[in-house]
C-alpha cells in the first residue's frame, strides 16, 4: 500500500471514483502528514477558537463543538501532539468524549482574519488542564468559501445561557440556519474522525423541514474526506454559530450525499437532536466579507 493510498479509506475512494478525481486526490493527498510543522505550530498558537468533532461514547451520536481561549490555549507540544487547555461544560454532549482516553477526534483551527485553516485528526488523551491529541493527519486547506472577518474581541462578561434541547428545529432556529454563511461538520469512519468547514453566501443551507437540511457540496480539494466518511458512516454533527452574539446551534443526525447530473452533489441531513446554547462563545467578530468563490444561491 502506498503512502497516498493509506490516507484514504474505502468511503473516500468510492466518492473520488464516482466523481472521477482519484488522480487529483492522490496528488493532493501527499500534503497530508502526521507532523506539525513549525509554520502550523505558529498558526495554532495564534487562534482563539478550535472546532472539534467526535462521537459521544455513551450515545454514539456525532457532535461538532467549539472551544475558545486566550491565544496559546491551543499549542503544539511535540512534532505529533497538540495540547488544549480548557474543557467543555459537563452537560455538553462532547464532555465524555473529551475525557475518554483514545477517543478519535477531528479538529479544525480556522482564522477568519487571514482565511487560513488547518485540520488535525487523531486520538485524544485527557490531561490535568484539558486534553492532548496525538496526530494521525495534519494538513492545511485552501481559503475557498471562507468568509473574511477582519477582527474579533473577547466579551469578558458574556455568560452562556441555559442550553435548550429539542428533536427538531424551531422557526427561529430554522431562520438562523437559513441566514448562516458558515457551519462546521463533524464526521467519523471506522478508526477516525474529522471536522471540516462549509461556507457560502447566506441561503446556501436550505431548511427543507424542521428535521431536514440540505446544501450543495461545492467543488473543493478532491479528497472527499467528509463525503467519504459519510459514505462509510452516515452519522454527522453540525455546528452553527452566531459570530456576533456567540450563540451556538449544534445538530446531530445522519447525512447522505445525492449525486446529480454533471457531477453536482447535494447533502441531505436529517436532524435527530438540536442543542441551542445562547451566548456560548465569548468572541464577537466583525462583519463578514464574503468569499469571492461563493456561488450565488439559486433563486
Amino acid at each position: 500500500m502506498t503512502e497516498t493510498a493509506a490516507v484514504y479509506h474505502a468511503g473516500s475512494r468510492t466518492v473520488q471514483d464516482r466523481v472521477g478525481v482519484r488522480r487529483n486526490a492522490d496528488h493532493v493527498g501527499r500534503s497530508i502528514g502526521r507532523d506539525i510543522k513549525p509554520v502550523a505550530a505558529a498558526f495554532l498558537g495564534l487562534q482563539p477558537m478550535l472546532v472539534i468533532g467526535a462521537a459521544a461514547p455513551d450515545s454514539g451520536r456525532v457532535w461538532a463543538g467549539a472551544l475558545t481561549g486566550t491565544p496559546g490555549f491551543v499549542r503544539a507540544t511535540g512534532t505529533r501532539q497538540m495540547s488544549v487547555t480548557g474543557r467543555v461544560p459537563a452537560a455538553d454532549p462532547l464532555a465524555t468524549a473529551l475525557t475518554t482516553v483514545g477517543t478519535p477526534v477531528g479538529t479544525l483551527a480556522l482564522d477568519p482574519r487571514t482565511r487560513r485553516r488547518m485540520r488535525l485528526n487523531g486520538r485524544l488523551r485527557p490531561t490535568p488542564g484539558g486534553f492532548a491529541v496525538e496526530a494521525d493527519q495534519v494538513f492545511a486547506n485552501c481559503p475557498k468559501y471562507l468568509q473574511r472577518r477582519q477582527s474579533y474581541e473577547t466579551v469578558g462578561d458574556r455568560t452562556p445561557g441555559t442550553a435548550r434541547r429539542s428533536g427538531e428545529l424551531s422557526r427561529a432556529q430554522a431562520a438562523f440556519v437559513a441566514d448562516a454563511d458558515t457551519f462546521f461538520i463533524a464526521t467519523v469512519h471506522g478508526d477516525g474522525a474529522d471536522a471540516s468547514h462549509r461556507g457560502g453566501n447566506p441561503g446556501f443551507v436550505r431548511v427543507a423541514s424542521p428535521t431536514e437540511l440540505t446544501w450543495r457540496d461545492y467543488p473543493g480539494n478532491a479528497m472527499f474526506l467528509t463525503l467519504g466518511n459519510l459514505a462509510a458512516d452516515p452519522r454527522a454533527g453540525l455546528l452553527f454559530a452566531d459570530w456576533t452574539t456567540g450563540t451556538t446551534l449544534g445538530l446531530t443526525g445522519e447525512a447522505r450525499t445525492e449525486f446529480g447530473p454533471g457531477g453536482e452533489r447535494r447533502v441531505r441531513f436529517t436532524v435527530h437532536e438540536a442543542l441551542e446554547t445562547p451566548h456560548a462563545l465569548p468572541l464577537r467578530w466583525s462583519a463578514p466579507e464574503y468569499s469571492p468563490a461563493n456561488p450565488q444561491p439559486p433563486g
